[in-house]
């Protein structure tokens, strides 16, 4: 392999590394302009049928403790959420802590490091486990994004504006300076 290869391999890793470690700041703010009335609303439809906002916000935090559970045992996952009880200020504590584990594990992941310690992804008991790489990090981040419009859907639904948070997630430059990340997206 030539070292231009080298070089765009590393900016393409980095690249994905940068996207991973903005994916909390969107949570974040949703969360921090997220009407607190909104937290617990029940769902429009048959009653029971559905998650609430805070259920989501808590599966998206118990689901990165199963990747980081089942792909990188070896680093420390914070405690799970409940999603009955747990609090705005709660979730947003624990996102950031198993974001950032997430990163630490998609780090090993998509290094070249022949001694790299996250080589498999296992998403769940009932799917296949895949290499680790960047069908990895696609799949992470998608089943967020995925969430985070059903999070926004369901406040607009619910009769909440969450405007600033709906059109502050695309301003991926602001977010990106806001992570301390030098280099614009790329």
């Amino acid at each position: 392999m030539t070292p231009e290869s080298h070089a765009a391999l590393a900016e393409i890793r980095d690249t994905l590394l940068e996207t991973y470690a903005i994916n909390d700041s969107m949570n974040q703010l949703i969360l921090s302009h997220l009407d607190p009335r909104a937290w617990r609303a029940q769902p429009p439809g048959q009653k029971g049928n559905g998650r609430t906002i805070a259920a989501i916000f808590a599966h998206l935090h118990n689901n990165r403790l199963k990747w980081l559970k089942s792909s990188a045992s070896h680093l420390k996952c914070p405690p799970p959420l409940d999603p009955h009880r747990c609090t705005m200020k709660q979730t947003a504590a624990a996102h950031m802590k198993s974001a950032t584990q997430c990163l630490r594990m998609l780090s090993d992941a998509l290094s070249a490091a022949p001694n790299r310690r996250v080589s498999k992804f296992s998403r769940d008991g009932w799917a296949p486990t895949w290499a680790a790489g960047g069908t990895m990090f696609a799949y992470m981040f998608s089943h967020e994004a995925h969430h985070r419009g059903q999070i926004l859907m369901l406040a607009h639904q619910l009769g909440y504006r969450a405007h600033k948070a709906m059109y502050g997630i695309w301003q991926w430059d602001k977010l990106w300076r806001q992570a301390g990340l030098t280099k614009r997206p790329r």
